[in-house]
């Protein structure tokens, strides 16, 4: 049976590298009916911290990548010093005493020699062990370095492929080497290439390498990042982008995983996004946003028109590239005192507009059929009647009503604002 493991270190938050690559060896699971292992590597007693074990818990629930099995490398203590205890006797590893340490350190011996690995991605590497020196497996302190560890658990947990970033690949060698002294047999390796930032170089926090705890609380849909973290190194075929993950599954294979590196692109994320919200179910995006409206003091916990915001998230679905935006779009819908940009009001709102105003809040009234086409058919009439163009009241009219210069229609506008509404907003204008 296929058994892969993702193995962060919690001395900081799951990022966006990480998260990609606790995709692919959960996908690939998946696709082989295999099992996924979480393995928390929390040796490095300084800087491991419980709310990086949280946040990595919390991001990979919340990116529905469950585990089959999970450990942390901190209850296993006794086991690395056994195993590193053995290649002492078996004359394959030395100890050093070094001044000012509480304890000796343990040692692998490295022989010279031509360490081959063939890479599920990458093909046959080969690595010369001449250039490397004698690798520490306990340290001084009594705790296990990282790629004496990692090679002890993954045996013992019978991990059967290793699927990391090819910043790993030094490491390879180096744990090759202890599989063969401990007698264990290799895994398959796979090493998934990196991923840049627009600019060419390595993800930086200005170019994308946020937690993925950060692309939750700027409103990403989960099934959005998980799919476009699926594109960088690995396409479905046929041109496609959008792919439901259970399809993914069914077709996702590490030979078609590409060698070159990926380019992490937001504006790419945001279009991916946006194509999840728009065919989302309005309620649960409802769902999502309650408790940020709450907080923004936008409407009161169980004292709200429910079945309104539905409407309104129903209204802005096909334009949001983030679910999150719409705290910011909507507002003027929400709260009873707008805020209204200066400059939009120095641009359009600068001369009296009351005549044209009144006349309009008169004509709204008297519409017996107040929908969107009754409402703009009314407006035609009257910048005709008025010998005006129709964006000579338009801008006004929307700076009056939302205190902006774009976004809805402003017929949808003036619809779900409603009559009473629009005509307190108008009427403020009127001198």
């Amino acid at each position: 049976m296929v058994r892969v493991r993702f193995a962060p270190s919690p001395t900081g938050y799951l990022h966006v590298g990480g998260g990609r690559t606790a995709l692919f060896n959960w996908l690939f699971a998946k696709a082989k009916q295999g099992k996924f292992i979480l393995r928390i590597e929390d040796t490095d007693r300084e800087r491991s911290k419980q709310e990086y074990v949280d946040e990595i818990l919390d991001s990979l629930n919340w990116l529905g990548f469950g585990w089959d099995e999970i450990y942390y490398q901190s209850r296993r203590i006794d086991i690395y010093r056994q195993e590193a205890g053995r290649l002492l006797k078996e004359g394959k590893a030395y100890t050093e005493k070094l001044e000012g340490k509480p304890q000796e350190a343990i040692i692998y011996k490295v022989s010279p020699q031509k360490i081959k690995v063939n890479d599920l991605i990458r093909g046959e590497i080969e690595f010369d062990a001449t250039t490397i020196k004698d690798q520490v497996l306990i340290k001084s302190d009594g705790s296990p370095t990282y790629n004496f560890a990692c090679v002890v658990d993954d045996a013992a947990m019978g991990i059967t492929h290793v699927i990391r970033g090819d910043d790993h690949i030094s490491n390879t060698p180096k744990q090759a080497m202890l599989y063969e002294a401990l007698g264990f047999s290799l895994p398959d390796f796979a090493h998934l290439p990196l991923i840049l930032g627009m600019e060419g170089g390595r993800l930086s926090k200005r170019t994308g390498a946020t937690a993925i705890s950060d692309y939750r609380r700027m409103g990403y849909l989960p099934s959005a990042l998980v799919n476009y973290l699926l594109l960088l190194s690995w396409s479905p075929g046929d041109n496609r982008e959008v792919i439901d993950i259970s399809e993914a599954i069914r077709l996702f294979d590490l030979k078609g995983v590409n060698k070159t590196a990926a380019t992490f692109d937001l504006k790419k994320l945001e279009w991916m996004d946006n194509q999840y919200i728009k065919n989302a179910d309005p309620e649960q995006l409802a769902d999502q946003l309650i408790p940020l409206l709450i907080e923004k003091k936008y409407i009161e916990q169980d004292k709200f028109d429910r079945k309104y915001l539905v409407s309104l998230v129903k209204l802005f679905q096909p334009r949001l590239p983030r679910i999150n935006e719409f705290v910011e779009w909507a507002d003027y819908f929400l709260v009873k005192d707008i805020n209204i940009d200066p400059q939009a009001q120095e641009k359009f709102l600068s001369r009296d507009f009351s005549r044209e105003f009144g006349l309009f809040i008169e004509r709204l009234e008297a519409l017996e059929r107040f929908d969107v086409a009754g409402i703009e058919a009314t407006f035609r009439d009257m910048v005709k009647e008025l010998g005006l163009e129709s964006k000579a009241l338009i801008h006004p009219i929307r700076v009056a009503l939302t205190g902006k210069t774009v976004g809805l229609g402003l017929f949808e506008v003036i619809y779900y604002l409603g009559k009473e509404r629009t005509k307190e907003r108008l009427e403020k204008w009127i001198s």
